[in-house]
């Protein structure tokens, strides 16, 4: 026998063996895809007992299709337009969602129907990724690529994070509670306080209040429901109708590793994340008739903002309403002031009065899960002493 086929067979054991080694490793971080699959199932009996305590087989078969439910985006390569059709293929997609729950929950109000439909947002997003993972995770069990399982294990840890949070946040949208995205939504209702709101636009509302001397419009997404309303459209229908000083907005954004949460900053352009759709609209509109446009936002990580809203970002709230009554006062330009509060307003109604018992419903959550946390610990402090 060659020593060259000699050696070429040693290393190809010694491969094997490396091989087999790593794959014991990584078998139980694999198994995440599992968990990933039972956090699916649990998301989905969140939404199922919300309708019924009683389900019917029907009911679980009618969910389980529209786990499925996607979107696809329009073609960008000429794209002039291409906000237009992007807004066009949400609405589509917003009217399947509330076609979808008024016909598997028809008893329920428009409230808890807008609940459900952001519950089930959430459920889709968990199951998405249950799918992607579970798909390489079977491809890496039939071509044995190693390379691609060290991939998946590096990323892992942070699929296992985003999973936690919104199977957390698909309970609390469900449910009616604020989530970390809510904040905006929060100091919105603040600054109405006692004052008459009108819809100026699909689930979105508007206030008209004096402050420091000057008139300000606030708006927001319609709540308590879970929604995120049409604040690009209401915004242009504003400035389009009266003379606008500035546009102040105000959301969440994704902090850094190391920043705290509920840390605050201010800037300048419009702070709206998604798809950006609204926030082409107020930029549009803004650039067209010379606008200033100030930001404000309130930091949080990735999983904060879908998960219920933590007790930092609630001590926020205070800070940033004085905040934009000080840039009201300073305002030196005529006209109406518009602040807008951007995000998902579950849990949180449309005055001071609401917004405060959104408060009061928000800290008695983080205590339960504080509790229950308490007692996880000790049990497993009683399992291994």
């Amino acid at each position: 026998m060659a020593i060259s086929q000699l050696f070429g067979d040693s290393i190809t054991n010694i491969i094997w063996f490396l091989l087999f080694i790593i794959l014991a490793f990584l078998y139980p971080r694999l198994m995440i895809a599992q968990m990933l699959e039972n956090f699916t199932l649990k998301a989905k009996e969140i939404v199922v007992k919300k309708i019924s305590k009683k389900p019917k087989r029907e009911l679980k078969e009618a969910i389980s299709n529209f786990l499925e439910f996607f979107m696809i985006e329009p073609v960008s390569l000429d794209p002039f337009g291409i906000v237009k059709k992007i807004e066009h293929i949400i609405n589509l997609s917003e009217k399947r969602f509330k076609y979808f729950v008024s016909k598997i929950a028809p008893k329920l109000n428009s409230e808890e129907k807008a609940n459900l439909i952001m519950g089930l947002s959430g459920a889709i997003s968990l199951n998405q990724i249950a799918k992607i993972v579970r798909h390489y995770v079977e491809l890496i069990r039939k071509t044995k690529n190693l390379q691609l399982a060290l991939f998946l294990q590096m990323q892992l840890p942070l699929i296992e994070r985003i999973s936690k949070a919104l199977l957390k946040g698909t309970e609390a949208l469900t449910n009616g509670w604020p989530i970390g995205d809510s904040v905006g939504a929060f100091v919105a209702a603040h600054l109405i306080g006692k004052e008459r709101v009108k819809e100026i636009e699909e689930d979105t509302i508007m206030a008209k209040k004096r402050i420091k001397g000057k008139e300000v419009y606030v708006i927001k997404a319609k709540g308590p429901g879970g929604r995120l309303g049409k604040i690009g459209r209401a915004v242009e229908k504003i400035v389009k109708r009266e003379r606008v000083a500035k546009i102040i907005t105000v959301d969440a954004a994704l902090k850094l590793e190391g920043e705290k949460t509920g840390g605050i900053a201010e800037g300048i352009g419009v702070a709206i994340g998604g798809i950006g759709v609204d926030r082409a609209y107020i930029e549009e509109i803004a650039s067209k008739e010379n606008i200033p446009l100030d930001s404000i936002i309130i930091k949080m990580s990735q999983e904060e903002a879908i998960q219920p809203i933590k007790k930092e970002i609630l001590a926020s709230i205070p800070r940033v309403v004085e905040i934009i009554e000080k840039n009201v006062e300073e305002t030196k330009e005529k006209g109406k002031i518009l602040v807008v509060g951007v995000g998902n307003t579950a849990g949180v109604g449309n005055n001071k009065k609401k917004a405060e018992e959104a408060e009061k419903l928000a800290r008695k959550i983080l205590a339960k899960e504080k509790l229950e946390e308490k007692k996880k610990l000790k049990f497993f402090k009683m399992l291994y002493s």
